[in-house]
């Protein structure tokens, strides 16, 4: 698989630099956000492969990375990563356009839903 390059998008510092280990030790370029604002913003600003968002809370507030990417003529690829599932963030997140929820993903994980959408990308070209 080639190298894919991926935002880590979250407001928790834990989070952020565990989702960017695991995803630079598979080999993927990364970059991170450690706001949600930021992170919407950097979509508009970089082509990404894939932008991994925690959720954070239960209150959903990487909401906003979703809403706006549904707004891009071009939408970039999201899947969104939780320290627990809840059922609502997880419809609302589906509801929004993610590709993906995972419960604390494993890199295998991760890596398996970076190259489904690779793969998909490249039969839609």
């Amino acid at each position: 698989m080639k190298t894919s390059k991926v935002l880590v998008v979250s407001e928790d510092g834990g989070d952020l630099l565990s989702y960017s280990s695991m995803l630079t030790a598979l080999g993927h370029s990364v970059e991170m956000c450690s706001s949600y604002q930021a992170g919407a913003r950097r979509i508009d600003e970089s082509e990404f492969d894939l932008v991994v968002l925690c959720q954070g809370t239960s209150a959903f507030e990487g909401r906003r990375v979703l809403e706006h990417n549904a707004e891009r003529p071009r939408h970039t690829p999201i899947v969104v990563v939780a320290r627990c599932l809840d059922v609502h963030c997880y419809l609302e997140a589906m509801e929004l356009g993610a590709v993906d929820y995972l419960e604390r993903p494993q890199p295998k994980d991760i890596d398996w839903v970076l190259e489904t959408q690779l793969g998909s990308r490249a039969l839609a070209a």
